[in-house]
């Protein structure tokens, strides 16, 4: 390789051995017909496993050409094609190359196809020069000569008559020295000897004098590489010529932005990304670069474009980098973040369809010129003279990520083919990290959606308690963690207050987290105690860890985690709780005395140690407040536990203030270092439900007590002014009440809570559990809990101590919903009412206030 210094005449060149490339020669139908030893290290196909057959094997496939023989159709429309793209190795992964097919032509207008191959997916700081290299070589316009084992030309292409002034008629069949006899000829050719007799593919360089310029000498280098046949026998020599002296603007400025690119791709911030793109390019390009992004591009929502199916309308760009020689970037009509339109017969258009370049060395501004036919474009140009364009896209994957606009102003020269290759090579760089930056911020997007869909949208404390709750995950980034928290209304004006950690943080962690957080809620649907609870649930976060553990596509899942779970009664004001290596929660009286009660530690979810939880029970007064927290609110990397958990009991202990107001100052007490830790504080100040919203009565067991529990239940009613339940009411309390009287045992309690719903409890002795069963059209019994599904809100039952208790609720307000209808029963409890109870008729119906017709 030749240094980029000024060559001097006369003096010897520098000699270097290259980065080589894969060189492959095609038949006009695809086939190998010549292989290289740098192919076979590139992609490990050796002479014998290709030569002979179809190119499949390693070529790209692509949308526009599915099969080898499309492409070289393709090629042979384009004469040629080059570009990035990915090549298939031996073993099955693919490879990120830069690819370059040259059309050659031989005696009778025979083709030829060679194929030039640079891997550039191994770049790294040190070789990034010698990539930038390989790849200026591989695209350039460039002389390529295939010649026999007697050095007789037998192929060439039309490039190279332009190198050394020598026509395709006279070169074929005739060796170098035959045409252009000399030192410089001769000095090639035993260059070629040696590469033939094993040697390595060198880089030689030589000098001459055109025709067209015969008072300027040019320097050429000259890439000479031995071809193959299928027994691995020497079929002849490729000699791939670069015009240097043209090129060397070029490199050195691409040296220039090769170094300076280092810096694109510094965050993930695709506008950042963009504008150090546009920076970088100014004034080493053009006089003035804008960055225009595909719109889902920033915000890593919508569907990509693909480059080749524009389809009606062309996609909504967004200015995203701006750099000018001019203060102020006169020459744009759009700011950052604007929306950027485009006529559809811009070149637009044509970069859309093809994928590539666009070049108006001499920009027309002429009368009916798509610049014409855009008023603020063609303003611009006018007022600042704006002379020569390039637009390059920028594109990944076949991908259209979007367009960098190149413009020159105060320097005269139009922009040439070479600056384009220099622009896409500055572009693709960038095209890397934007990717990198675009993928993240799909990534961020669902990251963020999926914490937003996991913890609660809105907490619903009901009669029961008020609440506030804050979240500050330690993967600031994405947004999510492993903490979560739930408030869960239960029957009987209770609510399940939870709050628990998955060990680690992002987004393995906040999966995890949506599981159990599902898991608490199914559990807290049975109405189990707190310690039943977490027994349950303990169960459930071993089988997920097992589960993952098996899992081929394991992603080291998230393994243990810590929970608290209460339950608060706003009747009788009691609180039971339980834990599982959680922190205690803080309660704060009325009074602003802070306490941290002394539970049960319990071991972590999820270790398997087999030691039972344990629950305890406080009695609050009413208007205390809870602190439920994760440990990332109390411990930090210079303080123990102690002094987090005072500074937290300390800005809890606000009375007076609100909640909300108290939420937020207690995590301003967070320390002012980046968190090590996802921070969690759900905040309940309990509720009391008045004495005169509850009634409650004991019943003898006997037959006497569905009839005396309707009559009570219809007087409370009235009291209370909700006659419109009275029929509905009445029902429920007769079926539930002749059940504990059938199947039950001791005495039986009714209870009535009117908070935001009427609740109708019965307590019985016994532990049998109501359950709906299926009834046949002659059973006489087992059709009252299904008439108690049909006229309640919903229904349930829990094992309290000594027995269990059956509820149902109803709404307060007449339902909006069409009148509920009685059908066939398809399950029916177990226990049958007093009275038999024959299959429901319509013409058997009456109609009770709110809730539809119901039997007789």
């Amino acid at each position: 390789m030749i240094d980029n210094d000024e060559l001097v005449p006369g003096s010897r060149p520098n000699i270097r051995e290259p980065s080589e490339s894969a060189i492959a020669m095609l038949d006009d139908q695809g086939t190998v017909v010549g292989w290289t030893r740098a192919a076979e290290r590139l992609v490990g196909y050796s002479a014998g496993d290709v030569v002979g057959r179809s190119a499949s094997a390693v070529l790209p496939h692509s949308e526009e050409a599915p099969t080898t023989a499309e492409f070289v159709d393709r090629c042979r429309a384009q004469r040629g094609w080059s570009g990035t793209t990915t090549v298939r190795h031996r073993d099955g992964h693919g490879l990120d190359v830069s690819l370059r097919v040259s059309m050659l032509w031989g005696h009778g207008e025979t083709v030829r196809w060679l194929v030039s191959v640079t891997d550039i997916g191994e770049a790294s700081a040190e070789t990034t020069n010698g990539l930038v290299r390989e790849s200026l070589l591989a695209r350039v316009p460039m002389g390529i000569v295939v010649r026999d084992p007697q050095l007789r030309c037998t192929w060439v292409n039309d490039t190279m008559e332009s190198h050394d002034g020598i026509s395709r008629e006279r070169r074929l069949g005739r060796r170098f020295t035959d045409v252009r006899p000399g030192a410089e000829a001769e000095t090639l050719e035993s260059a070629m000897r040696e590469v033939m007799r094993g040697g390595p593919a060198k880089v030689q360089d030589h000098r001459t004098w055109l025709p067209s310029s015969p008072h300027r000498e040019h320097a050429y280098a000259a890439s000479i590489f031995c071809l193959q046949d299928a027994d691995g026998q020497v079929l002849g020599v490729c000699v791939i010529s670069v015009d240097l002296t043209e090129s060397r603007r070029a490199r050195d400025r691409l040296a220039i932005l090769s170094e300076g690119s280092t810096r694109l791709g510094s965050s993930l911030d695709v506008m950042r990304t963009s504008q150090e793109l546009a920076d970088l390019a100014v004034p080493l390009l053009a006089d003035y670069v804008a960055v225009d992004l595909e719109q889902s591009v920033p915000f890593g929502e919508g569907p990509p474009v693909h480059i080749g199916a524009t389809g009606q309308r062309l996609p909504v760009f967004r200015r995203a980098g701006l750099a000018s020689i001019h203060h102020g970037v006169p020459e744009s009509p759009w700011a950052h973040g604007e929306v950027v339109p485009w006529p559809p017969d811009s070149p637009v258009t044509d970069v859309l369809c093809t994928g590539m370049p666009h070049l108006e060395p001499i920009l027309d501004t002429a009368p009916g010129s798509w610049i014409d036919q855009d008023p603020a474009r063609a303003r611009k140009i006018h007022q600042n003279g704006i002379h020569s364009m390039m637009l390059i896209p920028i594109r990944a994957r076949r991908v259209l990520l979007g367009m960098v606009l190149f413009v020159r102003t105060s320097d005269p020269g139009p922009f040439q083919e070479i600056d384009v290759l220099l622009a896409e090579e500055l572009v693709s760089r960038a095209a890397l990290a934007l990717d990198n930056a675009r993928q993240y911020a799909r990534e961020h997007t669902a990251a963020l959606a999926l914490q937003r869909n996991l913890l609660p949208h809105r907490l619903k404390g009901g009669a029961a308690v008020e609440t506030a709750s804050r979240y500050l995950p330690a993967d600031l980034d994405h947004g999510v963690g492993g903490d979560w928290f739930d408030v869960i209304p239960l029957s009987g004006a209770r609510v399940a207050l939870v709050v628990g950690d998955v060990v680690g943080h992002g987004i393995n962690a906040a999966a995890t987290m949506g599981r159990l957080r599902t898991a608490v809620r199914t559990l807290a649907d049975m109405e189990l105690a707190p310690d039943e609870l977490l027994t349950h649930l303990d169960d459930t976060v071993q089988r997920l860890a097992e589960d993952d553990a098996d899992a081929a596509e394991q992603y080291s899942p998230a393994v243990g985690a810590t929970c608290l779970y209460a339950v608060y009664d706003s009747v009788t004001r009691r609180c039971a709780m339980a834990r599982a290596g959680h922190p205690p929660p803080a309660v704060i009286d009325a009074q602003g005395r802070v306490a941290f009660p002394d539970l049960p530690t319990g071991t972590p979810l999820g270790m398997g140690l087999g030691v039972p939880f344990e629950a305890a029970e406080l009695e609050l007064p009413e208007g205390s407040l809870l602190g439920l927290y994760t440990d990332g609110l109390i411990e930090t990397r210079d303080h123990d536990i102690d002094v987090g958990m005072h500074r937290l009991g300390t800005a809890l202990a606000q009375p007076g203030r609100s909640l909300e107001d108290v939420c937020s100052r207690a995590m301003e007490t967070l320390p002012g270092q980046a968190p090590s830790d996802d921070a969690t504080l759900l905040l309940v100040r309990t509720r009391t439900i008045s004495p005169d919203q509850v009634a409650s009565w004991t019943l003898p067991s006997d037959q006497t007590a569905a009839r005396s529990a309707r009559c009570m239940a219809a007087r409370q009613l009235d009291e209370w002014d909700l006659g419109d339940l009275e029929d509905a009411t009445k029902l429920i309390v007769s079926e539930l009440v002749t059940n504990a009287v059938r199947h039950g045992s001791g005495r039986i309690t009714l209870r009535l809570i009117r908070h935001q719903v009427l609740t109708c409890e019965v307590f019985d002795a016994s532990a049998c559990s109501p359950r709906l069963r299926s009834a046949r059209t002659s059973d006489e019994n087992g059709r009252g809990l299904f008439l108690v599904a049909q006229v309640s809100r919903r229904w349930g039952f829990r094992s309290v101590a000594g027995g269990k208790v059956v509820w149902a609720e109803e709404e307060l307000a007449p339902v909006s919903a069409p009148a509920r209808t009685l059908g066939a029963p398809p399950a029916i409890e177990e226990h049958p009412v007093l009275a038999p109870v024959p299959p429901p008729t319509p013409a058997d119906r009456v109609v009770v206030a709110g809730r539809g017709p119901v039997p007789r």
